[in-house]
């Protein structure tokens, strides 16, 4: 068997995929009747079935719903949801080179059973469905990237190729995996931070710019905290917005995933890097979000343009929370096309959209009924009467950056005056932010059974799945 890194073999027609024979039982029969495993017309009709099952899924359901990802789907599919661990025994058996367990084959007839009985291709894709998102799912709760690291293809001689889905992690071709989507949107109902977007009350996103702003801000109880890009770059004498603090923004954001919270990073439009390679290295890093803009200085990027690029990132890094700036009201460009470059995001595969600038009560409702994914506004007001109009984040932007700057100069000026100073705190208490900082161990944070915060070792290193597709 070789190795292949590059996308060609799962675009090239010439490359097939390993296709399993008719069979009338077991796991052999859903092998044989799935579009995963058969080209041509068999695979053009399978693959309809397959994505006729999906249209009817609710993805603001999978969003919304905790619990193991497999029981979630198979309920929204109208099954019963104990049947998870049959379906997880079945997926480790699922693949042509995998050897079929006596067990697998009886969890097979057991779903099978749960689905009425019919031994049909379409009973087939209901189960391949659940049996394949079982797979990719857990893959990508456990932090493991991509969730499926490898397809097996046969070249033009017949041999058997290892395709890479490094920065491919759905697929590509004709056999590209059409639950993108819905894979996508149960994960963000497992994952910390893209959980705190789905509360009762709006999260509450306090930016900050350096180690001890962002201890501060944990230690005052906020359950996550953000960047700030004018913040990090004016702190390092650099412009904002310019693509001129990607180191700066790195190191950061390797020292901020040492916080015992989850931590989402502003690299403005992508910081000039490469967003498949960026995306990866922030995930390994432990950091749970990003925000990327739309904005060019004056002008707005071109929309599609800005869907590759969002696409490119996402795929680069499945779980991490993608959210889209849209800055059509920062920069009082083209507002009426906000609603639409959501929806294209959206379709992209982001979290969640933020739009700097919405104020409006009439227009935030707007953007919220139009979109699928949680909104984020800068804070505004009264949280209440945001969280009213159905906003799911609210981020201080560089609010807090400058109220410090604002402070440091009202202190100075107040000390040349003879003024009372501001009340700061104390320098025990700052030492005492950084001697705690120094305690913290990297790695990537996650919620325990206790609800308490413990460290993951899936964090360095790119974790590799043993299973293949």
């Amino acid at each position: 068997m070789t190795e292949a890194t590059a996308v060609a073999p799962l675009t090239d027609p010439a490359y097939r995929v390993i296709e399993a024979p008719a069979a009338d039982r077991g796991i052999a029969w859903l092998r044989g009747s799935v579009a995963r495993f058969c080209e041509g017309t068999d695979h053009v009709r399978r693959r309809a079935l397959a994505v006729a099952q999906m249209e009817r899924i609710d993805l603001e359901r999978l969003r919304r719903d905790e619990g193991d990802p497999t029981e979630i789907l198979a309920e929204a599919l109208g099954l019963p949801g104990d049947i998870a661990p049959d379906v997880a025994a079945v997926a480790a058996c699922y693949q042509p080179h995998v050897t079929i367990t006596d067990a697998a084959d009886q969890a097979l007839e057991r779903v099978l059973a749960s689905c009425g009985g019919q031994r049909n291709e379409q009973t087939a894709a209901r189960i391949g469905l659940l049996v394949q998102a079982h797979a990719a799912t857990t893959a990508l709760v456990a932090g493991v990237n991509p969730p499926v690291p490898t397809s097996r293809r046969v070249d033009p001689s017949g041999e058997t190729v290892l395709v890479d889905l490094t920065g491919f992690p759905f697929g590509a071709g004709v056999h590209a995996c059409p639950g993108r989507a819905h894979a996508l949107a149960l994960v963000s109902s497992q994952l910390p931070f893209h959980r705190l977007h789905h509360r009762d009350t709006p999260l509450i996103l306090p930016n900050a710019w350096d180690c001890a702003s962002a201890a501060a801000l944990v230690q005052a109880g906020f359950s996550a905290i953000g960047t700030t890009s004018l913040g990090v770059a004016a702190a390092n004498g650099l412009p904002d917005a310019a693509a001129a603090t990607l180191g700066e923004t790195l190191d950061l954001a390797a020292k901020l995933a040492r916080l015992p919270v989850p931590v989402t990073i502003d690299i403005e439009s992508g910081l000039g890097a490469r967003p498949d390679e960026l995306a990866a290295q922030l995930w390994e890093m432990g950091v749970a979000g990003v925000n990327i803009e739309d904005g060019r200085g004056d002008h707005l990027a071109d929309a599609a343009e800005q869907v590759e690029l969002l696409r490119a990132f996402k795929d680069a890094a499945p779980a991490l929370f993608l959210n889209a700036r849209i800055d059509t009201h920062w920069l009082g460009l083209d507002p009426e096309s906000t609603i639409t470059r959501a929806e294209q995001y959206t379709d992209a595969g982001v979290d969640g959209v933020f739009v700097p600038g919405l104020a409006d009560d009439r227009d935030i409702a707007a953007v919220v009924a139009a979109t699928a994914v949680p909104l984020n506004v800068l804070a505004q007001g009264d949280p209440q009467r945001l969280a009213n109009l159905g906003v799911r984040r609210i981020s201080t932007g560089s609010l807090l950056f400058r109220a410090a700057l604002g402070v440091a100069v009202t202190a100075a000026e107040s000390v040349r005056d003879g003024k009372r100073t501001p009340q700061t705190p104390s320098y025990r208490s700052v030492e005492a932010l950084a001697e705690q900082w120094s305690h913290q161990q990297p790695g990537r944070t996650e919620d325990s059974d206790d609800g308490s915060r413990k460290r993951n070792p899936l964090r360095h290193a790119r974790q590799r799945n043993p299973r293949s597709r």
